[in-house]
């Protein structure tokens, strides 16, 4: 198994933004039923659609606790819009790399985010350009999870 690097080791070791937000403005949860991994992301959106804070709980392993943080730190600050651009690109990035059988951490950590936003967005009647409904099982066809 090919080593993670300091980035992945650290947001797995000491994970920022980890526990729920209560009245959240937008709840996403994603997960892979072949791997059991579980992410869900809670959004707190001032008036101006800015992400003022953000959490996640995750049940998965270390890589996908990693790519949550990573998500999560990424998001935070940010607009609606362009938290809408994160990729599962950018957070592998961000953490200088998974090993090919944790990519689909990456990818759960960018549908997850999507999914808390489309939640924001059906709770205020937004129509945000790009948004799509999330889906409920990230299969492995798509990810690469091995079985």
């Amino acid at each position: 198994m090919e080593p993670y690097s300091e980035k992945v080791m650290d947001h797995f070791s000491n994970p920022r933004n980890v526990g729920e937000i209560q009245d959240a403005s937008g709840v996403g949860t994603v997960g892979n039923a072949k791997c059991g991994d579980i992410m869900r992301i809670y959004l707190d959106v001032d008036d101006n659609q800015v992400i003022r804070d953000v959490k996640f709980k995750t049940f998965g392993c270390g890589a996908a606790i990693a790519t949550s943080s990573m998500a999560t730190e990424m998001i935070k600050g940010k607009t609606i819009e362009e938290a809408l651009k994160l990729t599962n690109k950018a957070v592998m990035e961000a953490l200088d790399g998974l090993p090919p059988v944790k990519v689909h951490c990456s990818l759960l950590a960018e549908e997850a985010v999507h999914a808390a936003i489309w939640d924001y967005a059906q709770k205020h009647h937004l129509a945000i350009e790009g948004l799509r409904p999330p889906k409920a099982d990230i299969h492995e066809e798509e990810t690469g999870c091995p079985v």
